[in-house]
């Protein structure tokens, strides 16, 4: 398993050593010694699943604290691009953000720290998106950015994407209060 830095200070890409033979394929996909030794030092305690179509578009979500998120994200089945924008506000990436693709082909992963807003677009039909959290879902906790915020401009490669009704109507980030 190889843990990446990205551009954006505690966001990792994660990528598997991925077994294959005639047989199929197999990897691990969570190890707490290699995420220690990146300075991950998480507890999960809830996994979570979903399947969308084709330009399904989730986010940008958080959990406001005490009840923040930490996310392992990955895709099981189909492809998404994921999104992470960094929302705590005394770091020097703030208003930041960073994606990925996560397909069913690459198995990499994305380590979404609590503190950052998440969101992906899928890119392909039947797509199956998997996390594993450091936090209890919480309702009163939830938040959210308007996924097509003007100021943070991020590209979710897709013109139409089928959004929520809470996804459409959420905050601006210029009128965005950080709990973080």
């Amino acid at each position: 398993m190889e843990i990446i830095k990205t551009n954006i200070p505690d966001l990792y890409i994660v990528k598997p050593t991925v077994f294959e033979d005639h047989r199929g394929y197999f990897f691990e996909s969570y190890n707490k010694e290699v995420f220690l030794r990146h300075g991950i030092d998480q507890n999960f305690v809830q996994d979570n699943e979903s399947k969308s179509q084709k330009n399904v578009l989730r986010g940008l979500h958080f959990q406001k604290p005490p009840f923040a998120q930490g996310k392992l994200v990955r895709v099981i089945r189909g492809a998404v691009l994921d999104v992470a924008v960094d929302i705590r506000k005394s770091s020097p990436t703030y208003g930041k953000w960073a994606s990925i693709e996560l397909t069913q082909d690459n198995k990499w992963m994305y380590w979404v720290p609590p503190g950052f807003a998440h969101g992906f677009v899928t890119l392909e039909d039947n797509t199956t998106f998997f996390y594993k959290c450091t936090n209890m879902y919480n309702k009163e906790s939830e938040g959210s950015i308007l996924w097509n915020d003007p100021d943070l401009n991020i590209n979710w490669q897709t013109d139409q994407p089928i959004l929520s009704e809470k996804d459409k109507t959420s905050p601006l980030f210029k009128d965005f209060i950080s709990p973080f």
